[in-house]
């Protein structure tokens, strides 16, 4: 099966509010909620997955509706977070989806689906993994999730790898965000961004590469430089997990964590924006977006 057969898009929804054709993003209008279903209040932006699907649609047939993280329900009975476009409304019962604890709020629901991605990603890891000499690459919402899972598993330090020096990632305790990395200086690194080869060279010999960050589809590591370096590479997409319980536990294992926070904490990676205003941030995926990484779409008043 392939990842994106395995994509939890079982649940029943209806009335998207997004659609992406020719390279750009159209907003829909609103339309009155199925009864069964239960209406969209937020969505999540998953910029890397965003980004490529948006370039898919670069062409006279290219059409579909955007993103996959849509949630429903509220903050005292547990926000349900499920595999739907943007903005649509949906069916619990039909499956597909996950749950916070009751009383989390908006902004640990849309951090745990980041932090939920490397629970089960980090899972995959082998046993002899050791956390003391950690680098993530990049400092979007999937690294984000990557450095808070470190954190959750004992992690004393993660270096994080990034451009940008005063990265909100940088709150997390343990982060320190550098500009480079000594070649060959880590025994563990995590590729969040999608670029193993650059990943790659930060490896010491006999190191482990997690790739987190999706690759594109010509990225290519060297076989004899993974012989002869001795590199054990492990792809750690969630989706593997997506028919077992583990997905659904690893979810409420990280807003239950998350939870435990301070507010103004997770607040800090997270901006809120008015769903009318997403295709303007569509139109930015390809460069500068806000500094917060998990950027959340409210549907309230849209």
């Amino acid at each position: 099966m392939s990842v994106e057969a395995a994509r939890p898009l079982a649940c029943r929804y209806a009335g998207p509010r997004i659609r992406l054709t020719g390279g750009q993003a159209h907003l829909q209008p609103a339309s009155a909620v199925p009864a069964g279903m239960l209406r969209a209040r937020f969505s999540v932006l998953s910029p890397g997955t965003e980004r490529r699907h948006l370039h898919a649609t670069e062409g006279p047939d290219g059409s579909r509706d955007a993103g996959y993280m849509t949630l429903g329900g509220d903050h005292s009975a547990g926000w349900v977070l499920a595999a739907v476009p943007r903005g649509a409304s949906f069916d619990v019962s039909s499956g597909g989806t996950v749950t916070a604890p009751p009383g989390t709020r908006v902004q640990a629901a849309a951090v745990a689906r980041f932090q939920q991605m490397a629970v089960l990603g980090l899972d995959r890891l082998p046993v002899r993994a050791s956390l003391d000499d950690v680098v993530v690459v990049g400092s979007g919402p999937v690294a984000l999730g990557c450095a808070l899972e470190l954190r959750r598993r004992g992690a004393c330090r993660v270096r994080v790898l990034t451009s940008r020096p005063q990265a909100p990632i940088s709150l997390v305790p343990g982060v320190e965000c550098v500009t480079t990395v000594e070649r060959g200086s880590a025994g563990l690194v995590v590729d969040a961004v999608g670029a193993p080869r650059q990943a790659a060279r930060l490896l010491t010999l006999g190191g482990l590469l997690g790739l987190l960050g999706t690759p594109d589809p010509g990225s290519v590591l060297p076989p004899l430089s993974l012989h002869r370096a001795g590199w054990t590479v492990v792809g750690i997409h969630e989706l593997i997990a997506v028919a077992t319980p583990r997905y659904r536990d690893a979810y409420t294992a990280s807003a239950a964590w998350l939870n435990r926070l301070a507010p103004d904490l997770v607040d800090a990676w997270c901006r809120i924006v008015p769903g009318e205003l997403a295709t303007g941030l569509y139109a930015c995926l390809g460069g500068p977006r806000p500094a917060e990484p998990v950027v959340i779409f409210s549907w309230e008043s849209s």
